[in-house]
């Protein structure tokens, strides 16, 4: 079996900060702490507290 190499440990960029809810580090919302994707933050803004406006 081959050795698995340990993942680095990133201080700055998009792989330092995952999705909270589901761990994708992609598209990540940080403003306000939130610290969620936007796929997370669309199904969870409106038990956030967060109003949808036209």
């Amino acid at each position: 079996m081959a050795k698995q190499k340990l993942k680095k440990e990133r201080k700055y960029g998009k792989g330092s900060r995952p999705c909270i809810r589901c761990g994708s580090y992609g598209p990540v919302i940080r403003r306000y702490n939130l610290y969620l994707c936007r796929h997370c933050f669309r199904e969870a803004a409106q038990r956030l507290g967060f109003k949808k406006y036209e």
